[in-house]
């Protein structure tokens, strides 16, 4: 896993073809935006989690 720490307007690119960008962050609180073609699923971690449970 890759920790880094960005400030709002600051962002990160993964294969060239995603971008994570912090839009804005208040105490304990972060907002990302994601730019990622529609081929790619993208899920909010707690749902992902049910989902996993009820596969199980």
């Amino acid at each position: 896993m890759l920790v880094i720490g960005r400030r709002p307007g600051q962002y990160v690119v993964i294969d060239d073809n995603i971008i994570v960008k912090v839009i804005k962050s208040d105490e304990g609180d972060l907002r990302l935006a994601i730019d990622a073609p529609r081929s790619i699923k993208i899920v909010r971690g707690e749902i992902y989690e049910e989902e996993t449970l009820k596969q199980a």
